[in-house]
């Protein structure tokens, strides 16, 4: 009775998942995760940002490759640098596996996440993990593209933080939103359910 429950619990967050992120698309279904059949891949709007280099990067590269993508920021305290350390530590325990995956961060930030800052920050994590910046109206498109919350927030000091979205997405390699993907596990955990789609 109380896997049937649970089943169910999950069931519902997937179908709400789905109608959140937008209407549903494709012939086949999604894959499997954990036993469930999740909605059909979701294509996601156009958008365009400059990767840590300062080169252009849109939608299309995220194709090739099966990817994990999260919204976060530089000054983030806690989350944000906790996700990055756990997609190396996935990375890492991916192996030689590691080189067909692709992961992305994505600033909500722009005001202060320059390419040249998010290339500083990211180089304390693993290389594989590509981060993006842009303008104020880049950084809404690629957040509208992904239905991401993202908000300034004052501070006492004068200074600000961002409450954002802090879901790690599922990417599949049409660079389409399969899942949301858990890295809340070990990391050995989490790398052999990403294995299964590379």
């Amino acid at each position: 009775m109380r896997t049937k429950i649970i089943v169910i619990c999950l069931l519902a967050v997937a179908t709400g998942l789905g109608i959140y992120l937008g209407d549903r698309v494709g012939d086949t279904p999604g894959p499997r995760i954990e036993g469930l059949l999740w909605p059909d891949p979701i294509s996601i709007e156009p958008f365009a940002v400059l990767d840590q280099h300062g080169n252009p990067f849109t939608e299309g590269g995220l194709r090739g490759k099966w990817s994990l993508l999260f919204f976060g920021y530089t000054h983030c305290p806690d989350v944000c640098p906790t996700t990055l350390f756990e997609v190396s530590e996935l990375m890492r325990a991916l192996g030689p596996d590691a080189d067909r995956a692709g992961a992305l961060f994505i600033t909500v930030d722009p005001e202060r996440d320059t390419p040249a800052k998010i290339k500083d920050y990211l180089s304390s994590f693993d290389p594989r993990v590509r981060g993006a910046t842009g303008d104020a109206k880049a950084i809404e498109s690629a957040e509208k593209a992904y239905r991401v919350y993202a908000k300034k927030v004052p501070t006492d000091s004068g200074d600000y933080t961002m409450d954002h979205t802090a879901l790690v997405y599922l990417m599949d390699k049409q660079g389409r939103f399969v899942a949301p993907f858990s890295l809340k596990r070990s990391p050995e955990a989490a790398a052999a359910d990403l294995r299964r789609y590379l």
